[in-house]
Protein backbone atom coordinates (compact mmCIF):
# COMPACT_ATOMS: atom_id res chain seq x y z
CA UNK A 1 0.00 0.00 0.00
CA UNK A 2 1.22 3.48 -0.87
CA UNK A 3 0.49 6.21 1.65
CA UNK A 4 1.55 9.52 0.10
CA UNK A 5 1.16 13.24 0.71
CA UNK A 6 0.80 15.52 -2.33
CA UNK A 7 1.73 19.08 -1.32
CA UNK A 8 2.81 22.45 -2.70
CA UNK A 9 6.46 23.29 -2.07
CA UNK A 10 8.08 26.70 -1.68
CA UNK A 11 8.72 26.58 -5.45
CA UNK A 12 4.97 26.63 -6.20
CA UNK A 13 5.04 23.10 -7.60
CA UNK A 14 3.41 19.96 -6.26
CA UNK A 15 5.59 17.26 -4.74
CA UNK A 16 5.15 13.75 -3.35
CA UNK A 17 6.12 12.74 0.18
CA UNK A 18 5.87 9.16 1.43
CA UNK A 19 4.03 8.99 4.74
CA UNK A 20 4.57 6.48 7.52
CA UNK A 21 1.94 3.74 7.16
CA UNK A 22 3.19 1.78 10.16
CA UNK A 23 1.29 1.46 13.43
CA UNK A 24 3.80 3.90 14.93
CA UNK A 25 3.17 6.52 12.22
CA UNK A 26 0.22 8.06 14.03
CA UNK A 27 -2.22 7.99 11.10
CA UNK A 28 -3.93 4.69 11.77
CA UNK A 29 -6.27 3.82 14.65
CA UNK A 30 -6.96 7.54 15.15
CA UNK A 31 -10.34 9.16 14.71
CA UNK A 32 -10.02 12.09 12.33
CA UNK A 33 -12.61 14.85 11.98
CA UNK A 34 -13.98 14.88 8.42
CA UNK A 35 -16.45 17.14 6.69
CA UNK A 36 -17.56 14.90 3.83
CA UNK A 37 -17.19 11.70 1.87
CA UNK A 38 -17.64 11.45 -1.89
CA UNK A 39 -17.53 8.17 -3.81
CA UNK A 40 -16.78 8.53 -7.52
CA UNK A 41 -16.34 6.21 -10.47
CA UNK A 42 -16.59 8.65 -13.40
CA UNK A 43 -13.81 8.72 -16.03
CA UNK A 44 -12.36 12.02 -14.65
CA UNK A 45 -11.00 12.86 -18.11
CA UNK A 46 -11.18 16.59 -17.30
CA UNK A 47 -8.21 16.27 -14.92
CA UNK A 48 -5.51 15.77 -17.58
CA UNK A 49 -4.34 19.40 -17.39
CA UNK A 50 -2.50 20.81 -14.39
CA UNK A 51 -4.92 21.53 -11.56
CA UNK A 52 -4.82 21.90 -7.80
CA UNK A 53 -6.78 19.90 -5.26
CA UNK A 54 -10.10 21.62 -4.52
CA UNK A 55 -9.56 21.17 -0.76
CA UNK A 56 -7.46 19.13 1.67
CA UNK A 57 -8.68 15.59 1.22
CA UNK A 58 -7.65 12.00 1.39
CA UNK A 59 -8.14 10.03 -1.80
CA UNK A 60 -8.49 6.28 -1.44
CA UNK A 61 -8.29 4.25 -4.64
CA UNK A 62 -10.98 1.56 -4.55
CA UNK A 63 -10.46 0.04 -8.03
CA UNK A 64 -8.60 0.77 -11.23
CA UNK A 65 -5.69 3.18 -11.15
CA UNK A 66 -4.67 6.82 -11.45
CA UNK A 67 -1.30 8.17 -12.55
CA UNK A 68 -0.47 11.53 -10.97
CA UNK A 69 2.33 13.67 -12.39
CA UNK A 70 3.84 16.78 -10.81
CA UNK A 71 5.70 19.70 -12.39
CA UNK A 72 9.19 18.20 -12.24
CA UNK A 73 7.99 15.18 -14.26
CA UNK A 74 7.81 12.77 -11.34
CA UNK A 75 4.79 10.48 -11.48
CA UNK A 76 3.20 7.92 -9.18
CA UNK A 77 0.52 5.39 -10.05
CA UNK A 78 -2.07 4.64 -7.40
CA UNK A 79 -3.99 1.36 -7.42
CA UNK A 80 -6.63 -0.25 -5.20
CA UNK A 81 -5.72 0.20 -1.54
CA UNK A 82 -3.39 3.16 -2.10
CA UNK A 83 -4.09 6.44 -0.28
CA UNK A 84 -2.88 9.94 -0.95
CA UNK A 85 -3.43 13.11 1.02
CA UNK A 86 -4.03 15.93 -1.46
CA UNK A 87 -2.80 19.19 0.03
CA UNK A 88 -1.61 20.96 -3.12
CA UNK A 89 -4.43 23.51 -3.03
CA UNK A 90 -2.22 26.29 -4.41
CA UNK A 91 0.49 26.54 -7.05
CA UNK A 92 0.81 24.70 -10.36
CA UNK A 93 -0.89 21.53 -9.16
CA UNK A 94 -0.70 18.11 -10.76
CA UNK A 95 -2.07 16.15 -13.70
CA UNK A 96 -4.02 12.94 -13.47
CA UNK A 97 -4.58 10.07 -15.90
CA UNK A 98 -7.28 7.69 -14.63
CA UNK A 99 -7.90 4.12 -15.79
CA UNK A 100 -11.27 2.75 -14.61
CA UNK A 101 -10.63 4.69 -11.42
CA UNK A 102 -13.09 4.29 -8.54
CA UNK A 103 -12.17 6.34 -5.51
CA UNK A 104 -13.33 7.79 -2.22
CA UNK A 105 -12.58 11.40 -1.37
CA UNK A 106 -12.57 12.11 2.35
CA UNK A 107 -12.79 15.87 2.96
CA UNK A 108 -10.82 17.06 5.99
CA UNK A 109 -10.54 20.36 7.85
Amino acid sequence: MQFVRLFTGDDGQSHFEDMDASAEGGYFFETLPVTGLVLKNDPATHLGDFHTAPRRQYCITLAGSAEIRVGDGTSRTFVAGDVFLAEDVTGQGHTLVPDNWARAFVHID
